[in-house]
């Protein structure tokens, strides 16, 4: 009995967010006035899973007790390189993708370094390599452009079945791929043991540095797949700073509404992309309700707000900071 208590502790905050999720697609998808289809799960998916991976990628930071500002700029670097590289033959189109991935990887390195060797808090650090990140983007694709290999593109992007979205296949594939290696290793168990204390950690003798590195890095790695997505998905390229920004702000309240702890050592990549799916699905109800466009922005704004206000209310229920992760 004590085992099925402690797993419904360590997973709630996961489970919540699918519970959320599912009642608000269960509304939209009865309200949709073309009604539950193939043709409807397919859009939700593809525009969920863009800021699924975002989140992702926002969660492995956090779970060290960090925040990365600078993965929405990631987000549009590889887009914008992505509507370069990912065309042409089969074995082109393959390296580009290769090239694409591991030039996130190399952003989220980049900020991994940063953070543990120029000691620099990460919202500092990222706020910069962010700036840094977004400028080469504009450099690349200074107006919108570019094209994707339409095969890949479509593939990925379509249908499997008739019914079952590429899209939702390919991020379970990455969250077996990526998540799943990590959480098991010895580096995941690290990021969260330096999240719930790193000073404890280290007397421990957790590599601390190893699991920041590992963390960051596959945040560069994830976002710079939402980018490849993103290109996948609009066939072009843009270094559209007002998008960027709003990927960052949206991951950091899907990652809280999937109950990942901003104070670090708690939560799950899998509760972030419930919740990133269940962000996206509050715009999809606005807009099928005919919410006025001028006030969306409101009424995001203050999910956001009341979403990363969850942590510090839970914060209120414990008397020291241990309680906070048993």
């Amino acid at each position: 009995m004590k085992q099925w208590r402690f797993w419904f502790v360590e997973h709630r905050g996961t489970l919540m967010a699918l519970v959320i999720f599912v009642v608000m697609f269960l509304i939209y998808a009865s309200n949709h006035p073309a009604g539950f289809g193939a043709n409807m799960v397919q859009t939700a998916s593809n525009k969920g899973v863009l800021l699924a991976f975002v989140a992702m990628a926002q969660s492995l930071v956090v779970i060290t007790s960090g925040i990365d500002l600078s993965v929405g700029m990631v987000f549009t670097l590889t887009n914008c390189l992505a509507s370069w590289l990912v065309v042409g033959s089969p074995a082109q189109v393959i390296l580009g993708i290769i090239a694409v991935l591991a030039v996130g990887a190399v952003c989220g390195a980049i900020n991994g370094c940063v953070v543990i060797y120029g000691r620099l808090q990460p919202i500092v650090a990222t706020i910069a390599t962010g700036a840094i990140y977004y400028g080469i983007a504009l450099a690349l694709r200074p107006f919108p452009g570019g094209t994707v290999n339409e095969t890949i593109a479509d593939a990925l992007t379509g249908k499997l079945f008739n019914f079952i979205p590429a899209s939702l296949v390919a991020m379970i594939a990455i969250v077996f791929v990526v998540w799943v290696p990590f959480s098991r290793s010895v580096a995941g168990r690290a990021a969260y043991a330096v999240g719930s204390s790193e000073t404890a950690a280290y007397m421990s003798g957790v590599p601390i540095k190893r699991a920041k590195f590992f963390a960051y890095t596959l945040s560069g790695l994830l976002a710079g797949t939402g980018g490849l997505f993103l290109t996948f998905f609009t066939y072009t390229g843009e270094a559209a700073y007002a998008s960027g920004n709003a990927y960052t702000l949206f991951s950091i309240a899907s990652v809280v509404l999937g109950g990942v702890s901003l104070m670090g050592g708690k939560g799950s990549a899998i509760g972030a992309i419930f919740g990133a799916l269940a962000f996206r699905t509050i715009g999809d109800l606005l807009f099928v309700f005919d919410f006025d466009p001028l006030w969306q922005p409101l009424f995001q704004g203050v999910v956001l707000l009341l979403a990363v206000s969850l942590s510090a209310f839970g914060l209120l229920r414990v008397r020291n900071r241990l309680d906070w992760f048993t």
